[in-house]
């Protein structure tokens, strides 16, 4: 082997070496994002020991919300119906004396362009479905879909677009997505989505 190719084929796997130990440390990095885990109607205490974003305890005999200290992202982990949302700037858990009652949140940490609205909605779309969960009221308030008519609606700051979603008779999601105006960048569009998780509070 001549001394050219020695140096190129070091260099080679010196490259190698640096490509799979960025790529351990960014999956590292995302498996590190603190998160919020839990399942809805179990023990608070229980919720806390299991996530790794910090979040308050409950209050004994009491009905209201707690949110969590950082950015988080929630981690349903429900064995069937589960599935997971970006990290989150907003997220908001409820107990009813001492047990985890409903969610509500915003999936980003700032309002997104129209783009990056529609992938994080469209997957968390996606993970619904593929757990099993299936959408409702869909004459009044059809799945979200990337097509140019979905796109005018939400462009349309008087219209928007709400979808819903059940688990069985167990758990209800609710997507909303809105135009939001956003002081730091006012000549873009910018758009907020907001997740509500709970038993079921409306008829499929």
């Amino acid at each position: 082997m001549s001394l050219m190719h020695r140096v190129g084929w070091r260099l080679g796997v010196v490259v190698l070496a640096v490509t799979v130990l960025l790529t351990v440390v960014v999956i590292q990095l995302l498996s590190d994002e603190p998160e919020i885990a839990l399942m809805i109607g179990e023990p608070w205490e229980d919720m806390r020991q299991r996530s790794s974003a910090a979040i308050g305890p409950a209050i004994p005999g009491h009905y209201w919300f707690k949110i969590p200290s950082t950015d988080a992202r929630l981690r349903f982990v429900d064995p069937q119906y589960g599935f997971v949302t970006p990290l989150a700037r907003f997220l908001s858990v409820s107990f009813d004396d001492e047990r985890v009652g409903n969610v509500r949140m915003s999936p980003q940490i700032e309002p997104l362009l129209l783009d990056d609205t529609l992938k994080v909605v469209l997957d968390l779309q996606d993970q619904l479905r593929a757990a099993g969960w299936t959408p409702i009221r869909i004459e009044e308030d059809p799945p979200f879909a990337d097509t140019p008519e979905w796109r005018a609606r939400l462009r349309d700051v008087n219209k928007g677009g709400t979808s819903y979603w059940h688990a069985g008779n167990q758990y209800q999601v609710m997507l909303v997505v809105g135009r939001f105006k956003d002081k730091k960048r006012p000549t873009e569009e910018r758009y907020l989505i907001t997740l509500a998780l709970a038993t079921p509070w409306t008829n499929p």
